[in-house]
């Protein structure tokens, strides 16, 4: 059990049958009246934000999430496949709990696959990837002055903005959490 004057960013717990983790806190102490804790909670299993505010004393089971390290397989269709780096045991995962985190993954990459109680809710992938432009604009020498960018086509199909100087075959690192561009290799 976790009491609300215990929440610090990044806690899960259990509330209403939802798992949330706190995103923002703050502890108000009001000159009249009891103190409180203000707080921004996210839904991992939906994503969904809300903000709601709690007495310190109140009491909410805590949620551990499981984080396992499993490496990107292959995907038929609507499911994607993972190996467990232990057992060799393959987790088909569907579309739909996928979502856009696999968009910078190629295959045999290690990502994080995150569970709750045994059901697979998200993905997190490496925070930062290098991949093969396939097809980009031509760059001209010299034209960096402005920091312009254009569009570039990367190995895995995701399209990102990039320099007017990297050209295809080009290979880049992208920062996965922001879907930037970081630099070449």
């Amino acid at each position: 059990m976790i009491t609300a004057g215990e929440f610090r960013n990044g806690v899960t717990f259990e509330l209403d049958g939802n798992v949330f983790q706190v995103v923002e806190f703050q502890h108000v102490k009001p000159g009249k009246g009891a103190a409180f804790v203000r707080t921004k909670l996210k839904n991992v299993i939906t994503g969904a934000v809300i903000e709601k505010t709690f007495r310190p004393t109140e009491k909410m089971p805590k949620a551990h999430i499981e984080r396992k390290d499993m490496e990107y397989s292959y995907n038929d269709g609507d499911l994607y496949y993972f190996m467990d780096q232990e057992t060799f045991d393959m987790l088909p995962i569907g579309k739909d709990q996928v979502g856009d985190s696999l968009k910078f993954v190629k295959e045999n990459m290690t990502c994080k696959i995150l569970s709750y109680k045994g059901n697979v809710f998200g993905i997190e992938p490496p925070t930062f990837v290098e991949l093969a432009i396939t097809e980009t604009e031509p760059g001209f020498k010299g034209d960096t002055a402005t920091g312009a960018t254009k569009p570039a086509t990367l190995e895995t199909g995701a399209v990102i903005q990039v320099p007017l100087f990297v050209d295809n075959s080009d290979v880049i690192r992208v920062d996965t959490r922001t879907g930037e561009y970081m630099e070449r290799v």
